[in-house]
This record gives C-alpha cells, sequence and structure tokens, in this order.
C-alpha cells in the first residue's frame, strides 16, 4: 500500500490532507505532538494509520521520526507542521520565535532533504511542503519572523523543484501558499484573520491536486492569486507597508 507522512496532522489543514489521502488509498502516518489528537484522527481513516509523537522543534526528534519511517515505503511527504506568532519584532520571544525557526524551516529542512534523497533513488515520490501566502511577500511587520520562515519554504522548494526539472527527474515537489484558512492558526498566534479564511478542506483537496499534478507552488484562492501578482509588480516597500496594515487588523478586537 501506498504511504504517506504528514507532519503537524493533529488539525487544520494537516488533518485534511491526512483524511483526503486516506481517501485515495494511502496508508497514513500521522505526526504531531498531541497523541490523543492523532489516535482520534486515526480512528476515522478507512485504512490502518500509523501515530508517531514527535516535537518537530527538536533537530533529534526530526531524524527520529525519518529513522523510524524510512523503511514503511512513504512516497508522500507532506511537511505541514508550523506556527506563527504576532507583535513587534523587538517585543516577541526570543525563544518562541527560534522554536518558530525550527518548526518551520530546521524541520522542513531536514525531513525535506532526507526523504528527497530516498525519493529521488527510487525515481518517484512526491513532497508537499506547507508555506503561506506570506512567503510570497517581501515582508510582514509585526509578523516578520512568520513571513521569513515562509519564504523560506518557498525559496527552498522552488530551487528544488528545478534541480529535480534540470535532471529530469520524476520525484515532484510543490510549496502550497494559501491565505487565511479556518484554522487552529489564529489561536497558536493569538490574532484573528482580518479577512474570511477558506476551509481547511477545501484547502487540502486543492493542494493535492495541485501536487500529484506537478505545479511547484500552489495557490488556493484567487484573492491570493491576485495579492501575489500584485507583489511582484508594486514596490516592496508599498507592499511590506500594506502587509503591516493587515497584520495589525489582526490584532483589534
Amino acid at each position: 500500500m501506498r504511504t504517506a507522512l504528514v507532519t503537524g496532522a493533529s488539525s487544520g489543514i494537516g488533518a485534511e490532507l491526512a483524511k483526503r489521502l486516506d481517501s485515495l488509498g494511502f496508508r497514513v502516518i500521522l505526526t504531531a505532538r498531541r497523541t490523543d489528537r492523532l489516535e482520534a484522527l486515526a480512528a476515522e481513516l478507512k485504512n490502518p494509520a500509523a501515530v508517531i509523537a514527535a516535537d518537530l522543534s527538536k533537530r533529534e526528534e526530526c531524524l527520529r521520526l525519518y529513522e523510524e519511517t524510512k523503511e514503511m515505503n512513504v512516497s508522500v511527504l507532506v511537511n505541514n507542521a508550523g506556527f506563527g506568532i504576532i507583535g513587534d519584532f523587538d517585543s516577541t520571544d526570543l525563544d518562541r520565535e527560534l522554536s518558530l525557526i525550527d518548526v518551520n524551516c530546521t524541520a522542513v529542512h531536514i525531513l525535506t532533504k532526507l526523504f528527497l534523497r530516498d525519493f529521488i533513488a527510487r525515481d518517484r515520490g512526491y513532497i508537499l511542503n506547507v508555506g503561506s501566502s506570506a512567503g510570497l511577500m517581501p515582508g510582514g511587520p509585526l509578523m516578520a519572523a512568520y513571513y521569513a520562515s515562509k519564504a523560506y519554504v518557498v525559496s527552498l522548494t522552488r530551487g528544488i523543484a528545478e534541480e529535480l526539472h534540470a535532471r529530469g527527474s520524476r520525484v515532484g515537489i510543490s510549496v502550497l501558499c494559501p491565505g487565511p484558512v479556518e484554522t487552529e492558526f489564529n489561536e497558536v498566534a493569538d490574532c484573528h484573520f482580518a479577512i474570511r479564511g477558506i476551509s481547511a478542506d477545501y484547502c487540502a483537496e486543492y493542494a493535492l491536486k495541485g501536487l500529484f499534478g506537478r505545479k511547484t507552488v500552489i495557490v488556493p484562492d484567487a484573492g491570493m492569486k491576485i495579492a501575489a501578482l500584485g507583489a511582484k509588480l508594486a514596490p516592496a516597500k508599498a507592499v511590506t507597508a500594506i502587509a503591516g496594515k493587515m497584520q495589525s487588523k489582526k490584532l483589534e478586537d
């Protein structure tokens, strides 16, 4: 049976991606910190699922996750684990921001590299890195670290995609860049979106169509596609200022 590994699978986009992959006939390996949530999700799936609790803010946990799953015939890797922090850069907590970088960037880097080597050796497999529309913008005041982390994910994915294309590899890699999605992200970041988000279910469905269609950058909502295009055409300073105004609205009651 084909196997998919989904990080950050305990809720939101990760949980919906796991459900979609299960419906497509994949055995899903569910990974997050909250074992109880993972076990509850596993009970909902049609196919037998594996649950591996891991804290991906720790490099040794990323390596352990790979070691425990590398012989499980994983052909789809979904790097979904991640979170955000809002506030002026000089006032946000340093330790929490470093944890953000570890989860949003380092864990994605480690797991992508290790599984990519296996996929290239077999000349098959797909990697979906969950980024954000924030990663397509030049910067984000009040969420500077988060925007920077997602820009890293977008840039990393695009670079790898071109390397694979140049060698004629059948391995696919994509980055999902949604705008607001109705998940627990707000609670973790201690904010609320200024505009209405799309559903996690729709986002997951769109993401997998893009992944298996070998689309490098996947933007599931029309509004964000327009915004991303505008970010390319408009002066970076203006785009960054607009982003700052949007973030400030997230702090309003």
